[in-house]
C-alpha cells in the first residue's frame, strides 16, 4: 500500500531487541492474603494449645508418682514401727526363755516375725526407690536425700472448669472459621495494577518502526481483572466438609465436660468415703494399739503365747497402714478434682 503511494519503506527489521521492566501490584486479592493470614495464626494457636494438654497430662502423671512415693513412705514407717515392736518384744521373750518361763519356738515365732517384716520392708522401699526415679525424671531433678511433703490442699469450692482441652476446642473452631472464610474468598475477583516500560525497536508505535530503525522508549500501564469461576463449583461442597468438622469439634466439647462432670461427682463420693473411713480408722488404731498392750501384759503373765501376740502386732500395723493410706488417698482425690478443674 505504501510502495503503491510512492513510499519508500523496508517494514520492520527481522532482528529486535528490547530492555524491559516490568511492575506489578495486586490492589485487591479478594481477601485471599488476610484468610491465609489468619489461617496460619489460628493454625499455630491449635499447636501451642495441643501442647499445653500434653503437658497437663504430664502434670497427672507427676501427681501420681508423688503421692505413690507418699505412700510408701508411710508404709515404711509402719513397718520400721512393727520391727521395733517386734525388737522390744523379741527381747522380752528371749528374757523369759531364760528365766524358764518360754520355750524356744516362742523365740523363733517372733524372730520369724521380725525376719518377714524387714523382708517386706525392704520390697517398699525397693519399689519407693523407683517411683522417686521416675520422678525425678519428669522433673529434671535429683530428689536424693529430700523427703516429699503432704500437700496442703482445700477442696474446691468453685466448679468453674478452665481445663486446657476447652482452649484447645475453641482454637479447632477458630481454625474451622479462618478456613471457612478462606473459601469465600476463593470464589472472589482479584485486581491488581501493572506497568511495563522498555528501551528498544520496534516499539509500541508500528508506523514508527517501519520508517525508522532507531530504539525507542515505551510503556503501558493499566489495570488488570482474574476470576477463577472454577472455584464455584467446589464452595459449596468445602464449606459442607467444614461445618461437618465444627459440629464434630462441638459434640467432642460437650463428651468432655459430661465426662469431667462425672469425674467430679466421682470425685465427691470418694472424698465422702475417705474422710468417713478416717474417721472409723482413728477410733480403730485406738483400740488395735490398746489391743496390743493388753497382749504385751498377758504374755509376760502367760495368759496368751507370742502366736496371738504377733497377730495382735499385726493387726495394729494393718489398721495404721489403712489409716495412712486413706489420708494419702482423700489428698489425692483432692488434688485430682482441682487438676480436673485445673484450679
Amino acid at each position: 500500500m505504501l510502495t503503491a503511494n510512492g513510499i519508500e519503506n523496508v517494514g520492520i527489521r527481522k532482528d529486535q531487541y528490547k530492555l524491559a521492566l516490568d511492575i506489578n501490584q495486586n490492589i485487591w486479592d479478594g481477601g485471599v492474603s488476610k484468610a491465609q493470614t489468619e489461617i496460619a495464626k489460628t493454625e499455630a494457636e491449635e499447636q501451642r494449645r495441643s501442647l499445653d494438654v500434653s503437658l497437663y497430662d504430664v502434670q497427672s502423671r507427676v501427681d501420681n508418682l508423688y503421692f505413690g512415693i507418699l505412700l510408701l513412705d508411710e508404709q515404711v514407717a509402719q513397718v520400721e514401727n512393727k520391727i521395733a515392736l517386734l525388737d522390744c518384744n523379741l527381747d522380752k521373750v528371749r528374757t523369759y526363755y531364760k528365766n524358764g518361763v518360754a520355750m524356744q519356738s516362742d523365740v523363733d515365732a517372733v524372730e520369724v516375725e521380725r525376719i518377714a517384716a524387714c523382708q517386706s520392708l525392704e520390697q517398699i522401699k525397693a519399689s519407693r526407690a523407683g517411683y522417686r526415679r521416675m520422678l525425678e525424671l519428669f522433673i529434671g531433678r535429683s530428689l536424693v536425700d529430700e523427703k516429699l511433703q503432704r500437700p496442703i490442699v482445700d477442696t474446691p469450692t468453685i466448679r468453674h472448669s478452665a481445663r486446657p482441652e476447652l482452649a484447645l476446642f475453641d482454637a479447632r473452631i477458630d481454625k474451622l472459621n479462618a478456613q471457612k472464610r478462606s473459601v469465600n474468598t476463593s470464589v472472589m475477583p482479584r485486581f491488581n495494577a501493572f506497568a511495563q516500560g522498555y528501551y528498544g525497536n520496534p516499539g509500541l508505535d508500528m508506523f514508527k518502526s517501519m520508517t525508522s530503525p532507531e530504539w525507542t522508549l515505551n510503556a503501558i500501564v493499566g489495570v488488570r481483572m482474574s476470576w477463577n469461576i472454577g472455584a464455584f463449583y467446589t464452595q459449596k461442597n468445602s464449606l459442607k466438609n467444614i461445618d461437618v468438622a465444627a459440629r464434630s469439634v462441638a459434640v467432642q466439647r460437650d463428651v468432655f465436660l459430661f465426662n469431667t462432670d462425672l469425674q467430679l461427682t466421682q470425685d465427691d463420693s470418694e472424698i465422702t468415703r475417705l474422710r468417713k473411713a478416717i474417721t472409723d480408722d482413728k477410733r480403730i488404731v485406738e483400740l488395735r494399739r490398746s489391743v496390743r498392750e493388753a497382749a504385751e501384759v498377758q504374755m509376760e503373765n502367760g495368759v496368751i503365747d507370742t502366736a496371738d501376740l504377733m497377730r495382735k502386732i499385726a493387726d495394729e500395723t494393718t489398721a495404721a497402714i489403712n489409716h495412712s493410706a486413706h489420708e494419702i488417698e482423700l489428698l489425692q482425690a483432692i488434688c485430682r478434682m482441682k487438676h480436673t478443674l485445673n484450679q
